[in-house]
């Protein structure tokens, strides 16, 4: 069958006669194989794809989690918590005010950041942190001291 269009005319319904596959029978070529690593089961995330995401919605917190920094500011404690498996970083605030903030920085720059509710306590979304030497917590209380984790 010869079909004739504004495009010009194609061959359609096998090989036209001249020895050559159909598209639609040839073989379909093999994949490229991914680079994304293979997460642990209850992991939802790694490197960029964990910004801005909650570390415990994602499975980045409890055993693939581990404090790399801390500060005292005030009477409040600021840590990096990094999760390696999920290459991101986050900050925590504990014995904070109501109203305090704590915020993460990668590579000097503030990613995301959070404030202290009722609860005393608060942590930050994740930022894309494969290096947690790159990571650094601070945090601004409302009594108006400020302060920082150091490198791990």
């Amino acid at each position: 069958m010869l079909i004739v269009g504004a495009g010009g005319w194609f061959l359609v319904n096998g090989d036209g006669g001249d020895g050559r596959e159909d598209r639609a029978t040839r073989s379909p070529s093999t994949a490229p194989a991914t680079t994304a690593p293979e997460l642990p089961a209850g992991v939802k995330c790694n490197g960029a794809d964990c910004a801005g995401q909650d570390p415990e919605i994602m499975g980045c917190g409890g055993e693939y989690a581990k404090t790399v920094s801390t500060a005292t500011v005030g009477t409040a404690v600021i840590e990096v918590r990094h999760s390696q498996v999920c290459g991101a970083a986050w900050a925590r605030i504990t014995k904070a005010a109501v109203g305090d903030a704590v915020r993460i920085a990668v590579g000097g720059k503030v990613q995301e950041s959070a404030l202290v509710n009722a609860d005393k306590d608060a942590y930050t979304p994740m930022a894309a942190a494969p290096d947690p030497a790159d990571a650094k917590a601070c945090a601004t209380l409302t009594t108006g001291s400020e302060g920082c984790t150091t490198a791990p």
